[in-house]
């Protein structure tokens, strides 16, 4: 049993470290140490090789890992411990420009259990694309399962806390009018001062359904989205990857996207239409603390429908302290009015309201504790509040 569990650990130690050619050493009570001691024994493994057929491959994960406490305000209350995100990604550089890549990127998520399954976790592909850079001026191209324009750029330059809580045109409390990935092509511009994501996909998002069935072929543009970022680096520094502790960055940017005859956009006719939103966003950030500020706009082609259909704002704040920025407190407001797409008339209305602390304990873990408040004012039924602990790694 000894044997076995040492095999264990050298095992997991030699994974841990690459394909290096680390010497581990055991002593007689089974602890496994990297340096030689008084007591302790070398042990013997054999390297298995890893065979590509690019020049490098490079391994990346990204965990939110948390336990929730919700209260419902009709009274009933849930305790459930997440798996809220699970990347397990690989580039692999399969041309000799070593900013051009293979990009795949593994998402397991658990499903609770039903009256005919059992609990279980699922894996699908979140991203798989082939990024060639520099194909036109300061321009790189995305091809296949890839980023939508909004969201990743929210979350890496205005919300840093998407381990809590989506952004606020991704999460449900809010419009719900997108999400992060999806098939098509998306051509990337960075310089100091300008920035851009501009794209065609799909329309339905990466989780789901796309059925052209049905559409004229006659005209052009059935079934796609037209997605787009437009963002004004106003320090200059557009063209960097920007470290939030270290960075002073003030950006001011407009995005949306137009769904032409988006599959899960269907009227009880089985009418396929549009609908299309626009969004303004600005952010300041120092070493200290983050301001960040957005309004946005929906309208949908569907007759006498709340999908997809207002108007609403964000704001979030951060600020930071420590002797390396390593605590931060956090806060935000979303306030969102669904409206009918016929009459103007605001159905309801939605507030979210987010706050926490955050103690980053070294570059890879980062644990949060964080609140939330969520009003419909129409019914009770879907009200709540909640308490979280989550633990956010990556390496």
């Amino acid at each position: 049993m000894k044997t076995t569990v040492i095999s264990a650990i050298a095992a997991l130690a030699i994974g841990a470290t690459g394909l290096s050619a680390t010497q581990f050493y055991v002593d007689e009570q089974g602890q496994v140490f990297t340096t030689e001691g008084e007591g302790r024994k070398a042990l013997q493994s054999k390297e298995s090789s890893v065979f590509s057929k690019t020049s490098k491959l490079e391994f990346s994960g990204t965990h939110y890992l948390g336990f929730i406490n919700k209260e419902m305000k009709e009274g009933d209350s849930t305790n459930n411990f997440e798996m809220r995100r699970n990347y397990v990604q690989v580039k692999a550089h399969v041309i000799d420009d070593p900013k051009s890549y293979l990009r795949v990127t593994l998402d397991a998520t658990y499903s609770n259990s039903t009256a005919n399954d059992g609990g279980h976790a699922d894996v699908y592909v979140k991203y798989a694309y082939l990024y060639l850079n520099d194909i036109l001026p300061y321009t790189g191209v995305e091809f296949g399962m890839v980023h939508r324009p909004w969201i990743d750029y929210e979350e890496h330059q205005g919300w840093w806390m998407r381990s809590v809580s989506k952004v606020f045109v991704e999460t449900s409390e809010a419009g719900h009018l997108t999400n992060s990935a999806d098939l098509g092509v998306n051509f990337k511009t960075k310089t100091p001062y300008f920035t851009s994501e501009v794209g065609i996909f799909n329309g339905e998002g990466y989780h789901g359904v796309n059925d052209n069935s049905g559409l004229d072929d006659n005209e052009i543009g059935d079934g796609v989205s037209a997605e787009y970022r437009l963002t004004a680096a106003l320090l200059g520094n557009g063209d960097k990857k920007r470290k939030p502790l270290k960075d002073d960055y003030f950006d001011v940017s407009f995005f949306g996207q137009y769904n032409m005859d988006n599959s899960a956009n269907t009227d009880a006719l089985g009418n396929v239409e549009d609908y299309k939103f626009y969004g303004f966003h600005t952010v300041y950030n120092t070493p200290s603390f983050l301001v960040s500020a957005q309004y946005v706009a929906s309208d949908n082609d569907q007759v006498n429908t709340t999908n997809w259909n207002g108007q609403g704002y964000s704001v979030n704040g951060t600020y930071r302290f420590g002797k390396k920025k390593q605590f931060s407190v956090f806060a935000r407001f979303d306030a969102w009015e669904n409206e009918n797409s016929t009459t103007d008339v605001v159905t309801y209305e939605e507030e979210n309201t987010i706050y926490g602390i955050a103690w980053q304990q070294n570059s890879n873990i980062k644990w949060l504790l964080s609140a939330q408040s969520y009003n419909r004012d129409n019914s009770n039924s879907s009200d709540y509040t909640s308490a979280m602990l989550t633990a956010e790694v990556h390496w």
